[in-house]
């Protein structure tokens, strides 16, 4: 203390290191199952970001370099056992082209703006028979009776011009 211009002299080598592990400021030291425990809820909390990154940009296309997702497919090679019932199979596709239906009725009823596009040859044609102005049609009863009343009435029709002219032979 008297004399700072001599310098220490020591030959213990554990005199010059500091224990920063076990100081009073030092953070405390996490078991091992804790340290386990905070990596997975790392990982959890990592995989929900991506997620939720997923999910707000759609934009942003799946990207991958796995090699395993390049590979054959052996289900649905033509030479693969059929997997589906063929009464399932037609199930599912009238459902599919029911809801193909389903939303294109849906889409025009909700878009009355848009026109109707048809080049069906047959949707041009008019139905002389069922339209407003188009007469009853007869049942064959009434069309036996009118057929019997319309003879009856040629008959008379003769025989007044008979009476009528004379003059005219038989």
């Amino acid at each position: 203390y008297m004399h700072p211009e001599v310098g220490v002299c020591s030959e213990d080598a554990t005199l010059f290191g500091r224990n920063y592990f076990e100081r009073a400021s030092a953070p405390d030291v996490e078991s091992m199952e804790e340290a386990e425990e905070r990596a997975k809820i790392l990982a959890e909390a990592a995989a929900l970001k991506q997620l939720a990154s997923d999910y707000m940009h759609p934009e942003v296309g799946v990207k991958t370099t796995d090699p395993t997702l390049f590979g054959r497919n052996y289900f649905n090679r033509y030479s693969a056992p059929e997997t589906e019932e063929d009464e399932f199979a037609d199930e599912r596709a009238e459902i599919l082209a029911e809801a193909v239906a389903l939303k294109k009725s849906s889409v025009a009823y909700m878009h009355p703006e848009v026109g109707v596009c048809s080049e069906d040859a047959t949707l041009f044609g008019r139905n002389y028979f069922e339209r407003a102005s188009a007469p009853d049609v007869e049942s064959m009863e009434e069309a036996k009776e009118r057929a019997k009343i319309l003879a009856e009435a040629a008959a008379l029709k003769q025989l007044a011009s008979d009476y009528m002219h004379p003059e005219v032979g038989v």
